[in-house]
């Protein structure tokens, strides 16, 4: 097998984006008068089926096709059915807590929105800046990712790519918005499966394995890498979920709750398969011969298809357009309703958050083209998120009604220097326990390192908040002794019922009232 001619690949990666481009345009003009309501959100308004699709392209993106293989390389079979659980079954998430979000916060579309309503306003700007972080992050490692799959594909330079890449989602995503992500992302959803299916069985057919590799591999055998994922990749995944605005965007766009479990379980599920049999092509490129267990995991699967017939390659290469194309413009998508709801309040035109979001691709893409490493980057959000979420949780439960934005706060900083102290204390240098905080050494070194810091995070996050409601407490015992006044930091919140009335799509299922409870920072 040859790579395809320079004209043929060119052929089939920018026909792939222009026939994007046509279909988001065309739709983005048939719903030029929108409101900005509609164009920022689609609250209660899809069913079951799209909603599949759209959780199945948004939830992967063509770094799958580095991360999945690269693991199977280091960690074996054991890895890859860790990470393709972790990586689905989260998801359920969204599914057993939108709904009871969307009872406390109706109007909201994003979990920052809550955030205000429950703990303020600069807990609700905290986690802002950590979703927009994250979203910039993800948009960061894909368009890297899409690269990187052009070069080893088909030996053209990827940054041209990358930049048609951008052009597109941003034309059509900053016409239509969340909408036009949407409809989009059903059609490219739907191709993904077709062409995932389609290359899965040309590479069962095609690829012979060598049966001596197999038992000499080792990848059949458990390993200490492998036992520290089943702990790490759920923690990691599960927290990092909740900072991607764009599948909170689509577990409120559910006309119902019912609506919202079919479709997320069954994006669970084609998720889950798919990320297995991804994950399994760096198992195959070592049994079959064509990847060397010493060598960079990372393409493992593109040394594969160096086995396979041209047109093998001609799919791939279609297949990973449109992955990146789906996940990249939900992620754009995403970042402008966020931007717009958790900095301007919605208030700002419409067009002011469409131009920023413009501007930030530039630094996306320069960021991306000197991204090394796509795993790391998701490792970076993911220690973020690790560090905060579980203090961030703890308002949801009405157990934890004295739980205030300023211990979130606390606990998520702390969470951070928590992981680096630990480092320090770990491995005897200042120098390394900072490094720890971004996982240069990513998760492979085969120590305790990275196991540490996902321990570290969480747990530490909890202790810092727990001691500054100790701290804050103790404060507002103090100044109610000065001031003679009652001490009431432990009184139950205002809580306002609101009538669900307005929403003609709830389900008569569903409870008909909602409790809003006015939060304070401190």
């Amino acid at each position: 097998m040859g790579q395809p001619s320079f004209q043929a690949s060119n052929a089939i990666i920018y026909l792939t984006y222009g026939a994007f481009l046509l279909l988001g345009t065309g739709l983005a003009w048939k719903m030029r008068h929108q409101s900005k309501s509609e164009f920022l959100a689609g609250n209660r308004t899809q069913s079951a089926f799209p909603l599949a699709l759209n959780f199945i392209a948004a939830a992967m993106g063509s770094g799958i096709l580095f991360s999945y293989p690269q693991l199977a390389t280091l960690a074996g079979i054991q890895g890859v059915i860790v990470y393709a659980i972790a990586s689905a079954c989260p998801l359920l998430i969204f599914a057993a807590l939108a709904p009871i979000i969307r009872r406390k916060c109706p109007e909201g579309f994003v979990l920052t929105e809550w955030t205000r309503q429950r703990y303020g306003v600069v807990t609700a700007l905290y986690l802002g800046a950590l979703t927009l972080l994250t979203l910039f992050l993800y948009m960061v490692a894909e368009l890297s990712a899409i690269g990187q799959v052009v070069e080893a594909l088909t030996g053209l330079d990827g940054l041209p790519v990358v930049i048609v890449e951008c052009i597109v989602t941003t034309i059509y995503t900053s016409l239509g918005g969340f909408k036009i992500s949407f409809i989009t992302d059903n059609i490219q959803g739907a191709m993904i499966c077709c062409l995932i299916l389609i290359a899965t069985i040309t590479i069962g057919a095609k690829t012979e394995i060598k049966r001596e590799l197999i038992v000499d591999s080792g990848l059949l055998n458990p390993s200490l890498v492998g036992w520290q994922l089943i702990y790490i990749l759920p923690v990691a995944v599960l927290t990092n979920d909740f900072f991607l605005a764009n599948f909170w965007l689509r577990a409120f766009a559910s006309r119902t709750d019912k609506d919202l479990w079919i479709g997320v379980s069954v994006a669970m599920i084609v998720i889950l398969i798919v990320l297995t049999l991804v994950g399994c092509t760096g198992l195959i490129a070592v049994w079959s011969g064509a990847f060397a267990p010493d060598g960079d995991g990372s393409v493992a699967f593109f040394l594969l298809l160096e086995q396979l017939p041209n047109w093998v390659v001609g799919v791939v290469l279609v297949m990973s357009v449109c992955l990146s194309t789906a996940a990249f413009d939900s992620l754009q998508s995403a970042m402008v309703s966020s931007a717009s709801n958790d900095i301007f309040r919605n208030r700002l035109n419409i067009w002011w958050i469409r131009g920023a979001v413009i501007l930030i691709i530039f630094p996306v893409v320069v960021l991306a083209l000197k991204a090394p490493s796509i795993l790391q980057i998701y490792l970076i959000s993911d220690l973020l998120s690790a560090a905060t979420i579980p203090v961030l949780m703890l308002g949801l439960s009405d157990h934890f009604y004295w739980w205030r934005g300023f211990d979130v706060l606390v606990g998520g900083l702390g969470g951070i220097l928590t992981v680096f102290i630990f480092g320090t204390i770990y491995y005897g240098d200042t120098q390394l326990g900072g490094e720890l905080i971004l996982l240069e050494q990513g998760l492979y070194t085969g120590d305790w390192g990275a196991f540490g810091a996902f321990v570290a995070a969480p747990v530490g996050g909890l202790l810092w908040g727990f001691g500054a409601m100790a701290l804050r407490l103790a404060v507002q015992l103090i100044q109610s002794k000065v001031r003679g006044t009652r001490f009431d930091a432990l009184d139950h919140p205002t809580i306002i019922v609101q009538s669900e009335d307005f929403d003609a799509f709830a389900s008569a299922r569903e409870e008909a009232t909602t409790t809003k409870i006015i939060g304070k920072f401190f």
